[in-house]
């Protein structure tokens, strides 16, 4: 059920992947996604006017770390042609990546209601102009949704334009816009791609395991998987998949020792990355995705929610996991 991945010149060794989410998937969950088993990861969605505005945030969002590759630089935009200034930018300053990911279904109001994200898919021409504005050293890739809503299931015709443009890949969350992350999404589309298409489909929608990985697979015929929310907290769930669809065997879920040690590494990363003062908020989200499930993990929620230093926060979770 698992295979290499070939987009454009860069060679993935299968075909599971990590997806872009915006204030979660930074570098040093990248780190994790990758250490236990993403085949690629992908940077949250970045402005492409920001860059060329030389935003201080943007720029430290543009970096990645050899250990993490093959990772993909996910930008946003509507404008050609800032498009192409930004990769000059982004070229100019050595940022290092090997995939350049077009977004093109985020189905936040702000992104929308400048014409970008899912909105691009109002106009698929205008997918088709942007991935060829940003042809160049680096394979191409756009990430849709099934549609902006339910009336418009247009997939399939904006994957076309994709490819049209260049695109080595598109990956396609199969729920509309309006959907945001809610209900169930439909396969059928991601399908319907893979019908249309030449290039590699990357499917994405409710592959949470093994089973859901294969199921999506048999009924979409989809060259790869991407899973996102399903990592929150999760980062095992790239092993767990890999091995059960290579060998059949499920592995056991991680111990609460071993949970402990991956809330730690992650405090690290982001302490030394981001400083202590954001480290400390940004992990009391994850603390809570990583504890779900516990006994407790409501009180446990409100309890990290009022940390302010980061030692505390790692006797907290030594005192939660001992007692798990």
């Amino acid at each position: 059920m698992t295979h290499p991945l070939e987009i454009g010149k860069v060679s993935l060794a299968h075909n599971i992947l990590f997806g872009p989410m915006a204030g979660i998937s930074d570098l040093p969950f990248r780190l994790l996604c990758h250490e236990m088993g993403a085949a690629c990861v992908c940077t949250e969605l970045i402005s492409a006017k920001a860059i060329t505005f030389k935003n201080r945030n943007t720029a430290a969002m543009l970096e990645t770390h050899p250990a993490e590759r093959p990772v993909a630089l996910q930008l946003f935009g509507h404008e050609p042609e800032i498009f192409t200034a930004a990769l000059r930018m982004i070229e100019a300053g050595g940022y290092d990546f090997d995939i350049l990911d077009i977004n093109a279904g985020c189905p936040v109001p702000k992104v929308v209601s400048n014409g970008e994200g899912s909105a691009l898919m109002k106009t698929p021409r205008l997918i088709e102009d942007i991935v060829r504005a940003c042809a160049g050293t680096h394979p191409v890739t756009v990430k849709l949704r099934s549609g902006f809503d339910p009336r418009h299931i247009n997939a399939a015709e904006c994957a076309l334009a994709a490819e049209a443009g260049g695109a080595a890949a598109v990956t396609v969350h199969a729920r509309t816009r309006d959907q945001m992350y809610a209900g169930t999404a439909d396969w059928s589309v991601i399908r319907a791609v893979k019908d249309a298409v030449k290039i590699p489909v990357i499917g994405n929608g409710d592959v949470t395991d093994a089973q859901s990985a294969k199921r999506m697979t048999e009924e979409t015929g989809c060259d790869g998987i991407m899973i996102a929310r399903a990592a929150q907290g999760n980062p095992w769930v790239f092993r767990e998949v890999l091995h059960e669809l290579q060998t059949g065997e499920a592995l056991p879920r991680p111990s609460a020792e071993e949970i402990l040690t991956m809330i730690v590494r992650h405090a690290d990363l982001l302490t030394q990355y981001k400083g202590e003062y954001v480290a400390v908020r940004e992990m009391r989200k994850h603390v809570a995705w990583y504890t779900a499930g516990f006994k407790g993990a409501a009180r446990m929620r409100d309890r990290v929610n009022l940390i302010e230093n980061m030692n505390e926060m790692k006797a907290l979770c030594a005192a939660f996991f001992r007692d798990a």
